[in-house]
């Protein structure tokens, strides 16, 4: 039978018989493994017609046993969003609906999924990389959390139905954990663990379903999500070698290569896979648009196009381009410093000596032509007379601000407020963590309306979306890592965790309670996972484990009237610093510490 202008997808689960043309997969998606699960809810909204909701988003298709009887051909309707209890046929930007039919047989499981999107799995194109296919034999796979069947005999229950939905294959929910005393921050941090886990599907990190396509940026700060809430390390390097072969436009993003390469030897310590990939780093520096005077020069086209600064365009605070560009010049000194660190724990002395002399070089004329001194702020470039949010942000995100500015500079982003996109937030809260604004941090996370993570869990969705809102970005796609920075935010500062050495040999813990009264979540890391567990009260009381064979460096936030530090019951050096209690001694194993 052949149903005119909706496409016939059925999949014979043993033979997997593919009928809607998808193309050959790539190689990438060997750690990526189908789930089956289970609906939680079946409802008939009209006769005949059943609703089922699978709880969450996730990328795959759907399974369907008919009882015992007949053939029957059914339309299924698969959708991320729902209008007035029904699956939205026309959703906002590009949220997914799909609907096809599918002619199933009795007694069987049959795989019902679309026909591919041309938009998503393009392999030829001159705008962009190609796109990362699934696996053929799978069927076609969509980000869906309802379908909704039509023509279905009889009642259809949850034995009937299920969903094949794509994940990590390595990934353990248990990996990583996280509660404190808000209950919406706690929301927020499942919200964007899932949103790791659930856009692992491809096997590499793509920039949600709209193009499923590795961008530098995107996939910098899902690493730094993914290392957060998982075990493995593959993922984040086959997305690198990827986007070392298949770069993509923005002056940024080429930098952003030079920071995954950093992250990974912070996370692993692999000098030998750090070595290998050291050389080709270099053509991510953009040499060829260094000036005289140090810093990089943007052309007429680098302004109208490449230099990018934040994304969607109407996120930059009203930035002006000019040809010496604040924010690209600030990658770029923040690159030489971190090619210079990775040169010399590579063997490579003179080669880190020399990115060290062009890092000093850079920053005091960046100093000199972008600082302005009556104001107190980093213009958005050389003859602009404005102040953005980024032409502040990242200076002090990438230690560029002299350490007399720094608090000045803080104070102004934080009555500046949420002035950027999703991905500028991540550096955005980490200034704000690093220079004492964590209740600011935390407040702009949890704020009302529509810039923040509290307003994407109050909207119902269970991966974080590729703008603040639909308005700020229209044709946004519902399923964008880079919009779940929380999840690395929040075990970094709030249970404190963070490598201090390549491979956390050495780890630091140092809490920001921010407004919190508790927070306690587990951490993994290649050694073993850390556990914190944290309350606040009359004084701050922190139990700690750390794995075998590591140790740890504790800064405890200081209180009022607080005058020595315990170390399971007994006192120990430490040092008072402004706001932090330094021990003087490193922990190891397991320890109950207490400032009183």
């Amino acid at each position: 039978m052949r149903f005119v202008g909706i496409a016939l997808a059925v999949f014979l689960v043993g033979s997997l018989t593919l009928a809607n043309g998808q193309t050959s997969q790539s190689k990438t998606t060997e750690p990526v493994h189908l789930v089956d699960q289970a609906p939680v809810a079946v409802t008939e909204v009209e006769p005949g017609i059943f609703l089922v909701d699978f709880g969450k988003v996730a990328f795959g298709n759907i399974a369907l046993q008919l009882p015992n009887g007949t053939n029957k051909t059914v339309t299924v309707h698969f959708g991320e969003s729902l209008d007035r209890g029904r699956i939205n046929r026309k959703p906002p930007g590009t949220v997914r609906y799909e609907v096809t039919n599918a002619e199933l047989k009795p007694g069987v499981f049959l795989i019902v999924a679309p026909a591919p999107n041309a938009r998503n799995t393009e392999s030829k194109s001159t705008a962009h990389p190609p796109a990362i296919l699934t696996p053929r034999e799978w069927g076609t796979l969509l980000p869906f959390r309802w379908v909704e069947i039509e023509g279905w005999p009889g009642k259809l229950n949850l034995r009937q139905i299920k969903r094949r939905a794509a994940f990590d294959s390595t990934w353990d929910d248990n990996a990583s954990s996280f509660k404190c005393s808000d209950p919406a921050l706690n929301q927020i941090w499942e919200l964007c663990r899932y949103s790791i886990k659930a856009t692992t599907f491809a096997g590499i990190f793509v920039d949600g379903d709209r193009e499923r396509i590795p961008y530098e940026a995107d996939a910098y700060l899902n690493q730094l999500s993914y290392y957060a809430t998982s075990t493995n390390n593959q993922i984040p390097r086959t997305t690198f070698d990827h986007l070392m072969a298949n770069p993509t436009w923005p002056t940024e993003w080429s930098y952003q290569m030079v920071f995954m390469a950093y992250a990974d030897w912070m996370r692993t310590g692999d000098v030998a896979w750090l070595t290998t990939r050291y050389n080709a780093l270099k053509a991510k520096l953009l040499m060829n648009r260094v000036g005289d005077d140090g810093l990089i020069h943007s052309s007429k086209a680098d302004i109208e196009r490449t230099d990018i600064v934040d994304w969607p365009a109407a996120e930059r605070d009203g930035y002006e381009f000019k040809p010496i560009n604040t924010v690209v010049n600030s990658f770029y000194i923040r690159s030489l410093h971190l090619m210079s660190i990775m040169g010399k724990a590579i063997g490579r002395d003179s080669e880190a000596e020399s990115y060290n002399a062009l890092e000093s070089k850079a920053k005091a004329a960046f100093q000199k032509v972008l600082f302005g001194t009556r104001e107190g702020l980093y213009r958005d470039g050389a003859e602009s007379s404005h102040h953005s949010l980024h032409a502040n942000l990242f200076p002090l995100a990438f230690d560029l601000v002299p350490v007399d500015l720094r608090e000045q500079v803080a104070s102004w982003l934080k009555a500046k407020g949420m002035k950027c996109s999703v991905y500028a937030a991540q550096h955005l809260l980490e200034v704000l963590f690093e220079n004492g604004q964590a209740k600011t941090a935390l407040d702009l996370m949890l704020a009302p309306g529509d810039r923040s993570w509290r307003h994407m869990v109050e909207s119902g969705t269970t991966i974080t979306w590729e703008a603040w809102d639909q308005k700020y970005k229209p044709n946004q796609d519902w399923n964008h890592a880079w919009g779940a920075a929380p999840a690395n935010l929040l075990p970094k500062y709030v249970l404190g965790v963070q490598p201090l050495t390549p491979g956390w040999n050495k780890a630091l813990i140092k809490p920001n309670p921010g407004s919190l009264t508790f927070a306690r979540g587990k951490v993994p890391t290649p050694q073993g996972p850390i556990s914190v567990d944290w309350v606040l009260n009359q004084t701050f009381k922190l139990s700690l484990k750390l794995p075998k064979g590591m140790s740890a460096h504790v800064v405890l936030p200081a209180q009022a009237k607080a005058t020595e530090v315990l170390v399971n019951g007994k006192r120990v050096g430490a040092t008072r610093k402004g706001d932090w209690w330094i021990l003087a001694d490193e922990i190891s194993g397991s320890a109950k510490i207490e400032l009183k």
